[in-house]
């Protein structure tokens, strides 16, 4: 779906209101401050469009309440654009650009995005453990280091960059997170509530992977150090695809990722890759490979705000944003 259409589709506020209640209470309209299923709708010359209070607590509501949308002075055709467009971007898309494409101020778009991104996290958080053959690779992320006369930066796992462990399922979906390191304790249990135990394992050389194999029916790895890089399908070529699109949304768009917001900038990530479907299978030098291409935007705009409610991004007293505390009593 162009532009065009998108815009044709959501022409005024009404429409874009009626459209964010359908994806959000697929189920049908729900309080966000205690779950009842009974409320009605406040009518009058002083309230607003969309408006309602619950039977259970009393409370009154909108479908924006307790959703990163929460309170937003924006309209909300607004939002459903900045949604398109970081949906249907490669590698993302920055608050420059995409301040200038939906008509706000930077900042704004710097909060819409970071709130856009917290539902693509969410959305990774739904998908349960991986199974069949499962690729494990970590990926160290992080500007390059200043240049200092006669000081030498250690690469890799020496430098103070942050790492992302990914868990990649062959032809399959993604799930990335930001970790403290690459040792058994920081691996050990990310990799068991991520990954089934009956999935076939596959890794480098890296010794923490050696322990944790050990709980998994199969683990195989490939030596890297030896130029071993696929052996009778064994090799995590898709997990380091996987971290090449971090790689080039850092280098290419973003340029810098703080380590406090990186792990919504992983889910944004997570979201693309998983909202993908196979359309042809092509086989090269003997080897199939199967060719992906994202779903249709409104199937991913569903999968986007499905999870919206209770998943929360609010500015802070010092213009940053933060994830609020759930209060006690609602």
């Amino acid at each position: 779906m162009n532009i065009i259409e998108f815009r044709s589709m959501f022409p005024d506020e009404e429409i874009c209101r009626q459209y964010l209640e359908i994806a959000i209470w697929p189920d049908g309209r729900r309080c966000p401050h205690c779950g009842d299923h009974k409320s009605w709708s406040i009518s009058g010359p002083s309230s607003r469009e969309g408006l309602y209070e619950c039977a259970g607590c009393g409370k009154q509501f909108t479908v924006t309440t307790k959703t990163p949308l929460h309170s937003t002075k924006l309209p909300l055709r607004t939002w459903l654009m900045a949604m398109y467009f970081m949906i249907n971007s490669s590698k993302g898309v920055s608050s420059v650009f995409l301040a200038k494409w939906i008509g706000v101020r930077q900042k704004t778009a710097w909060k819409v995005g970071h709130a856009i991104r917290a539902l693509m996290q969410a959305h990774g958080d739904t998908i349960g453990p991986l199974n069949g053959a499962v690729e494990l690779d970590e990926k160290y992320l992080g500007g390059k280091p200043r240049f200092e006369h006669g000081v030498i930066h250690p690469r890799g796992k020496g430098t103070s960059k942050s790492c992302i462990h990914v868990a990649v399922s062959r032809h399959g979906e993604a799930k990335a997170q930001v970790v403290p390191g690459d040792s058994y304790s920081d691996l050990a249990l990310r990799v068991a509530a991520v990954v089934s135990s009956d999935a076939h394992v596959m890794t480098d050389q890296l010794m923490t992977y050696k322990a944790i194999g050990k709980d998994y029916a199969v683990h195989e790895s490939v030596n890297h150090g030896v130029k071993e890089f696929s052996r009778n399908g064994v090799h995590v070529n898709t997990a380091e695809s996987f971290n090449a699109i971090l790689e080039r949304a850092k280098q290419g768009v973003f340029h810098f990722l703080s380590k406090r917001h990186l792990a919504r900038y992983v889910g944004e990530v997570a979201f693309r890759w998983n909202n993908r479907e196979p359309v042809k299978t092509i086989v090269k030098n003997g080897v199939s490979k199967i060719v992906m291409q994202a779903k249709p935007i409104l199937e991913q705009l569903q999968n986007l705000l499905r999870n919206a409610v209770g998943c929360q991004l609010r500015r802070t007293i010092y213009y940053g944003i933060a994830t609020p505390q759930p209060s006690f009593g609602g």
